[in-house]
């Protein structure tokens, strides 16, 4: 079978964005760049982990890092990525929104709607 151009690589994308915390530092450091020192504490994460996650980030080409002095930066490398995580965020709260709606909603018009 052929296999479309890409969709190994965005296959593999879509596993370091598996991870919740990942997700959670990118958001962060798409906002504004942050220090692992920064994101730590943002996140309530152990530098060491939030170090560990920036590597794999860094290794997928989703973060990059700026040294000034001894304070490393970090800030995303692609804003496609940005938008890929608001979209997928403004996908999962939609159905939220539309659940409320409908129990919002009387039966009688629920009943007409269907």
């Amino acid at each position: 079978m052929d296999v479309e151009p890409g969709l190994a690589e965005a296959a593999q994308l879509f596993k370091v964005l598996g991870s919740e915390s990942r997700l959670g530092l990118l958001r962060l450091i798409g906002q504004q760049p942050h220090t692992v020192g920064a994101l730590a504490e943002a996140t309530g994460m152990s530098q060491p982990l939030v170090s560990q996650h920036l590597r794999t980030l860094r290794q997928a080409g989703l973060a990059t890092p700026s040294r000034s002095g001894k304070e490393v930066t970090y800030h995303l490398t692609d804003l496609h990525v940005s938008h890929v995580i608001a979209d997928a965020l403004a996908h999962v709260r939609e159905p939220a929104a539309n659940d409320l709606a409908d129990q919002a909603s009387s039966p009688s018009e629920q009943k007409e709607s269907a």
